[in-house]
Order: C-alpha cells, then structure tokens, then sequence
C-alpha cells in the first residue's frame, strides 16, 4: 500500500458522522494513473479514500477519519451526506471491462480490514449506483458482489420458495428497508437488478420479488414489510 500520491480534496466529517458505510465505485477512465491524477487534483474537486489498480496496486488518497468527495447527491437508510458516512474505494476500471483477479484479491485484502477498523457489517458495503440510482451505475454488472458475500464483505440474496405477490409497491417498501432511496420504480428495479440479477430486464417479476423479501427479511432495517410464514 501506498500513500505517495494524497489528495488534498477532503475536509471534516460532519456533525460527528464516522463511516458507516462502505461505497465502491468504478474510475471509468482509461488507466490508474490518469485516475489518480484526477482524484488528487484541487480543481477537479474530487476523491476517494482507496485507490486499487487493476494490478492489484493499493493506494491511499485520503486519511479514513476524513471526509473525502467520491460519494455526490444520493441517499442510503433515509440518510443524506453520504460523504460524512463512509469511505469511498475507486477501482480502475473504465466502466465496461471484467474486473481482473489482482483487483478483485486486493479489494477482498483491503474490505475487511476497512470493515474491523469501522465495525461496518457486510450490508452496508454497497455501490454508488445502489445510494444513487437516478445518476450513477458503478461498479456496474461486471462486478461480482456475489464473490464478496461468499467470504461475508458483502450480502447477496438466497432465493425462496416463499414470496410476495409481484407488486411495485411492495417492490419499493422492500427495498426501502434494505436502504434504498425513495423513487419511481423506474429507477429503484434497475439499480436492484444492477447489483443482485445483472443484465436482466422487463417488467417486475416473481424473482425479483423473492429476492428483494429475502434480503429485506435478513438485513432490512425492520425485517422489511413482508416476511414469510
């Protein structure tokens, strides 16, 4: 790990936030370095706290008690200032290529000590596109956060027999409890589908209905509006 290139693009944490929450994101430019030159520079107004380069190299950019500027307009838990909560992870990637395996073994490497350092549970490891989904869909349906949940970094849902009629409103009560932000459909089942059934699309289905209950069931902030009998 490095800390040779810090970014000056950060300030306090406010009104007493710690991280929370753990944002990855994708670089979508063409190579780490060009990233990093933009997430260090005053002007662009831009950072992160990790930089992971497909290589697998890891960088530091800014210090983790700081608030550094990768997170935007966006909410997650009913919560806004995303940037007071959590710690942002760049990963180089332009936006439309496979992750390769040293990104990946760096990323495993680097989550959990993030994870300890916080105490920063499994579901609260998310993607910009999941706290911002009318704007943003890093880091996109090449990421594999099914890889994740496998070693407890991340969650991922184990589908039921049992479920809710398909329902938009039920659709978006679920997700809300999950942490999703308040929107239309349109914008909620993409981002939903993004993350947990990549590439899928169409109209709501019973799938994505038994998906969504399973993961609200086990990590919604209520147990989510429906649970089965």
């Amino acid at each position: 790990m490095s800390a040779d290139w810090p970014s000056p693009n950060y300030g306090p944490r406010r009104d007493g936030a710690v991280p929370e929450l753990i944002i990855i994101h994708y670089t979508a430019m063409w190579s780490c370095k060009a990233a990093r030159t933009r997430l260090c520079l005053p002007e662009a107004e831009v950072s992160a706290h990790w930089l992971i380069g497909r290589d697998g190299s890891v960088e530091q950019l800014v210090p983790e008690e700081m608030r550094a500027w990768h997170a935007g307009l966006g909410s997650w838990q009913g919560l806004g200032d995303v940037n007071s909560r959590s710690i942002g992870i760049e990963l180089d990637n332009e936006g439309d290529r496979p992750f390769p395996e040293p990104l990946m073994a760096a990323l495993e490497e680097l989550l959990p000590q993030i994870m300890r350092r916080w105490v920063i549970a499994p579901e609260n490891v998310i993607g910009h596109s999941d706290f911002a989904p009318e704007r943003k869909i890093d880091p996109g349906p090449r990421f594999d956060w099914q890889r994740l949940a496998r070693q407890g970094l991340a969650i991922w849902p184990e589908r039921s027999a049992a479920a809710p009629a398909v329902d938009a409103e039920s659709f978006l009560a679920l997700a809300s409890s999950l942490g999703y932000p308040e929107a239309p459909l349109a914008t909620i089942l993409p981002a939903f589908r993004l993350r947990f059934r990549p590439r899928h699309e169409g109209p709501l289905d019973a799938v994505d209905m038994a998906l969504v209950a399973d993961l609200a069931m086990r990590f919604g902030a209520d147990g989510g509006a429906w649970r089965s009998s």
